[in-house]
């Protein structure tokens, strides 16, 4: 199976992709990574979350200039929404997410 290209991982038409920029050495991002899936179960089958490990995807990183991790970047019908850098509560993430859905 061909992996998908970024861009098209974005453009999930009908919903919303949570983008979320994380490094292996980073303690926020592992922090992170039950909230994603959390706020990911929560909106399940609305959302589509997409987890780019910047060591492996530095052209991703580098064309979002995504400079700290976590970044969280969300795409709506391919456009970037809303975007935040560091450790935030499910609660936070989730409504956000809810205005897109």
């Amino acid at each position: 199976m061909a992996k998908k290209s970024f861009q098209e991982l974005i453009n999930s038409p009908g919903m919303p992709v949570l983008v979320d920029f994380y490094a292996d050495w980073c303690g926020p991002c592992k922090a992170m990574s039950p909230v994603v899936q959390q706020v990911a179960s929560q909106f399940n089958g609305k959302l589509k979350v997409v987890k780019v490990n910047i060591d492996n995807n530095q052209t991703a990183a580098s064309q979002f200039r995504v400079q700290g991790v976590p970044t969280f970047i969300l795409f709506h019908k391919g456009q970037q929404v809303w975007r935040q850098s560091g450790a935030m509560p499910a609660q936070q993430l989730t409504q956000v997410i809810q205005q897109y859905v």
